[in-house]
């Protein structure tokens, strides 16, 4: 298959898969709330499918590793979900939305990281243009969150359910068009997955865990701490909107920004701006002081991402790549994110946002340290 139109059929699976997510996380628990959830009932579909969504991609990813059967899970795993889903349209009761939810993420859960491995796979040596792929991802999702609250404007939100079952038909329909593997992967899988017990890989992860546990306090109070401080809607919208523009500018740089710097310098230096931004969110009350921090989601987000994303690739040993793709999924954006919802939470309740901040401060800061100390300076047989 032509390189460039296995690259338009990864950047359509991102496009899709993000767009999807724009209209699921604004909108579907607000869904729930029309049905008459209580906020527990709303709260433990979310918990659950988070669970779900740590632990069952790491059991799909070895299962396809193992078998070489990457392609085939991703397809059955997108038709299953999207039939699944459509299951909401069926039940509207808390409990039979309950099961319909475990059901859905148990084949929900391993796309986004057989998604990343088919890309580092298909890029081959171009890999330090990833970004440029994932950036449709990115474009789609503040796409959908701008139209779609005008499009819901006057309109039952029942019609959430109904745009995520059309996006997800879709997304499993493009995935048949997805190349196969190219070869069977070298090595013996159960080899392959014991060396991503190696110390170099266990660091790593935990750096991830702690930078995205510093995400926390952003994903969840940001636009809470901004109403608080005497901001309206508008300039909520446009400081997400900036961060948003700032990790797309960054992610189709992706290519002139892996050229000049190393894996290892950019994370490294992408902790250290993170704390310098939750530092600032600490004492921040002006309107372009606000909108200038925003500007570093490029760098919080954008090439801490992509440098994660690249340099997981270049630790999992070539028979274990999918199950290491999952990991660093399940340990960052699953352990790491729930970790800072929960301490965030407790902080802003109890001691407010500037105590909230500096813990994500510090939860940046320890990330970072751990990783120049043991990771920055390390040898590897291909300098990162």
């Amino acid at each position: 298959m032509d390189p460039m139109r296995k690259d338009h059929i990864l950047s359509a699976q991102y496009f899709i898969y993000f767009g999807v997510m724009g209209v699921f996380l604004p909108y579907f628990n607000l869904y729930c709330y029309h049905l008459g959830f209580s906020g527990t009932q709303i709260g433990s579909l979310s918990a659950v499918r988070s669970l779900v969504m740590i632990v069952l991609p790491m059991v799909w990813a070895a299962l396809a590793d193992r078998y070489s059967i990457r392609r085939a899970i991703f397809i059955a795993c997108s038709f299953l979900s999207a039939a699944a889903w459509s299951l909401f349209l069926v039940f509207r009761a808390y409990r039979p939305m309950l099961l319909v939810t475990v059901v859905y993420s148990v084949f929900y859960a391993p796309l986004i990281a057989f998604l990343e491995a088919f890309a580092m796979e298909v890029l081959g040596g171009r890999k330090k243009q990833y970004g440029r792929m994932r950036a449709w991802g990115s474009v789609a999702f503040i796409t959908v969150v701008l139209v779609l609250g005008r499009v819901l404007e006057g309109r039952s939100l029942g019609l959430v359910v109904w745009l995520i079952l059309a996006g997800s038909v879709i997304q499993a329909l493009v995935a048949c068009a997805l190349p196969p593997m190219a070869s069977r992967p070298r090595g013996d899988f159960r080899r392959a997955a014991r060396l991503l017990l190696s110390s170099r890989v266990i660091v790593f992860l935990i750096c991830g865990f702690l930078m995205l546990v510093s995400h926390g306090a952003y994903y969840a109070f940001f636009s809470i701490h901004l109403a608080a401080l005497g901001f309206g809607k508008s300039f909520i919208g446009l400081c997400w909107a900036v961060a948003s523009t700032a990790e797309i500018w960054a992610m189709f740089n992706s290519g002139r920004i892996f050229r000049r710097f190393s894996l290892r310098k950019v994370l490294a230096f992408s902790f250290a701006v993170a704390a310098l931004r939750w530092a600032g969110l600490m004492w921040a009350r002006s309107f372009w002081f606000l909108l200038a921090l925003q500007v570093l989601h490029a760098f919080t987000y954008g090439t801490f991402h992509m440098a994660s994303i690249l340099y997981m690739d270049r630790l999992a040993p070539p028979a274990a790549k999918t199950l290491g793709q999952a990991v660093n999924n399940a340990m960052t954006y699953g352990c790491g994110l729930m970790a800072g919802f929960f301490a965030s939470g407790f902080l802003y309740e109890r001691f407010g946002a500037g105590t909230m901040f500096a813990f994500s401060v510090g939860a940046a800061l320890a990330g970072g340290l751990l990783f120049s100390l043991f990771l920055l300076g390390a040898r590897e047989k291909k300098s990162a």
